[in-house]
């Protein structure tokens, strides 16, 4: 199916109702310079391992039943308990979030026909603070990062199969965009209208970006210009026709990364070389969850220690736990569980990585699973949260 039908299926919501909602975009701020270091803001306080942390969930607020915008919970770091806090309001399709390295500013991408990012302050008294949106330049933003230098947002746009960079000034706040780049080549693979741009990260050593594109069934690195804010594409990788990579996870070591491929329902261990940027993908392999057109796979995790590995299938609602060994090198299909909700659309870590949570799309959940530190086994840690159209879980 096209790339367009198949976002319909898996329930994005329509980008026609959503751009009516863009004829009004948020505030947008003054640009102003780019910090010189990461540390020109203090960090927050560091809070006790007893207290609750603080849990963020994206949802779409053009979606029937989704939210009013950027949901707020907190978790008990040791049961995994969540309760809900509130919601920070007008922001619009807050699908996709990630933070700031020094964890003072929020940021979501804006997932609609005018696709933007948001940057919001976060205070320790909860009184969180929207700074304002910037436009991608593309529709249908479905992911961002923050580059580890603290100085540059990463964002993809699904729709319009292109990637952008946005400069962050000292406030957290976002300047006008630096950089957008449409993947234009290699052709689009069957069934796709063209390029689909669904991630964007930088390899673990901060040396290259990646970005995965669906349509193209392609990985394209980058190198990043941290000076000008402009990408310059060194490399790509590609799967085999009809793969639709969607979410690529790196390795601790950052020797390896993990594809988790959409539309054939497989994962895929990529060797990576830091020096070159190029990323050399192996042989698929199952996901112990159905077939082709049955699963849907969405993401991977891997263990803070790289040991264990982690994957959500939407169409079988179910996680498959693998064993990472030979360094890295290669994934072990151990199990499947089932993920307690209905088309998990994401997954996390707590930091402390002994709690693993997923959003689940159709059933408007979160669940929270113990995570067991020598097996990788996963226990449920209760019922699932409720949460309108919950498509990302940030736990802090």
């Amino acid at each position: 199916m096209s790339g367009m039908n198949r976002r319909r299926f898996i329930g994005m919501g329509a980008l026609a109702a959503a751009s009516a909602v863009a004829a009004a975009p948020g505030p947008v701020v003054p640009q102003s310079p780019p910090r010189t270091q990461p540390a020109d803001r203090p960090s927050v306080p560091t809070r006790s391992r007893a207290a609750t942390r603080p849990l963020f969930l994206g949802t779409y607020t053009s979606a029937a039943g989704g939210g009013t915008g950027v949901g707020l919970a907190s978790y008990d770091p040791t049961t995994g308990a969540v309760s809900g806090t509130g919601t920070i309001a007008g922001v619009e399709n807050p699908s996709y979030l990630a933070v700031h390295p020094d964890g003072r500013t929020l940021y979501t991408v804006n997932e609609q026909q005018n696709g933007g990012v948001t940057a919001i302050a976060l205070a320790e008294d909860g009184k969180h603070r929207v700074l304002g949106t910037r436009s991608t330049g593309g529709a249908g933003p479905t992911h961002l990062s923050v580059h580890p230098g603290g100085r540059w947002l990463l964002s993809a746009n699904y729709t319009s199969g292109s990637v952008a960079v946005h400069p962050v000034d000292a406030a957290g706040a976002l300047g006008e965009r630096a950089d957008l780049v449409t993947h234009s080549a290699p052709p689009p693979g069957p069934g796709q209208s063209g390029p689909h741009a669904h991630q964007i990260v930088t390899s673990p050593d901060g040396g290259h970006v990646l970005a995965v594109d669906l349509g193209n069934d392609t990985v394209y690195t980058y190198r990043l210009d941290t000076a000008a804010g402009t990408l310059a594409q060194v490399s790509y990788a590609r799967l085999r026709p009809g793969a639709g990579p969607r979410h690529l996870t790196f390795h601790p070591s950052g020797a390896f990364a993990y594809l988790a491929n959409e539309l054939d329902n497989t994962a895929v261990v990529c060797a990576y070389e830091p020096g070159t940027g190029l990323l050399t993908p192996g042989e698929p392999q199952p996901t112990g969850a159905g077939g082709v057109g049955d699963s849907f796979p969405s993401q991977l995790v891997v263990t803070a220690n790289g040991a264990f590995a982690y994957l959500a299938n939407r169409g079988r609602n179910s996680l498959t736990r693998y064993a990472v060994e030979s360094s890295g090198a290669t994934l072990r299909l151990l199990d499947t569980v089932p993920v307690g909700g209905d088309f998990p659309r994401q997954l996390a870590l707590s930091p402390a990585g002994n709690l693993l949570f997923a959003a689940n799309q159709r059933s408007n959940s979160v669940t929270v699973f113990h995570v067991d530190q020598e097996s990788g086994g996963l226990r449920s840690a209760g019922e699932p949260f409720r949460s309108p159209v919950a498509v990302c879980a940030l736990p802090l």
